[in-house]
């Protein structure tokens, strides 16, 4: 009995490696565009997710590549943003500058390190992001989970907040030039494609 709980939890180790595996690119910049906002012109719309309320800030859509995946199961951000995406387009999207950092994930939170700045600070800050995402429909919500580290990633929906009948709220970040807390852009996925 033991032996097929060791042989099971074995393949499911292997299983999980290879489904979660990252994806190579070849040098230079796949994504070079910066995400596009666009302000909301009549009054914002508004959608229900298991008993919160979100109100769309802006329109949000981007093409970018995906640094780092982070699963999210317990706490109330998780009912609603399952899946986090560190992003980067322009230089943040190149391979090149990608194998001089050190990426990671955690507590809703990017990060990032290097011994050798392949770029300028400045430019590693504005040209990536950690994304909290709402699927809007469960097919987007399926599309999230299958992404991996090297993905290119289009999307759009709604930068919104986030409230909730006890006065809980969680409020996207509407510029891609700010760092550390509250920088992390909430958004509501309407359309999700996968590359």
């Amino acid at each position: 009995m033991m032996r097929w709980l060791l042989i099971a939890l074995l393949a499911f180790g292997v299983w999980h490696w290879w489904d979660s595996r990252g994806i190579e690119r070849a040098p230079g910049v796949i994504a070079a565009a910066v995400p596009q906002q666009r302000a909301i012109a009549a009054s914002p719309p508004q959608f229900e997710k298991k008993g919160y309320t979100l109100t769309a800030l802006a329109r949000f859509t981007l093409t970018a590549r995906v640094l780092g995946v982070e699963r999210y199961r317990f706490g109330r951000e998780a009912d609603l943003a399952p899946v986090d995406f560190a992003l980067g387009w322009g230089p943040m999207s190149d391979s090149a500058v990608l194998s001089k950092l050190k990426i990671s994930q955690g507590g809703r939170y990017y990060h990032w390190r290097t011994d050798e700045f392949p770029v300028p600070r400045r430019e590693i800050e504005v040209n990536s992001a950690n994304m909290h995402l709402i699927p809007a429909t469960p097919a987007v919500e399926k599309q999230l989970k299958r992404a991996r580290t090297g993905s290119i990633v289009q999307l759009s929906g709604y930068l919104v907040e986030a409230r909730a009948a006890d006065g809980w709220r969680w409020v996207s970040s509407l510029t891609r030039e700010d760092t550390g807390a509250g920088a992390c852009e909430l958004i509501w996925v309407e359309h999700l494609e996968l590359h």
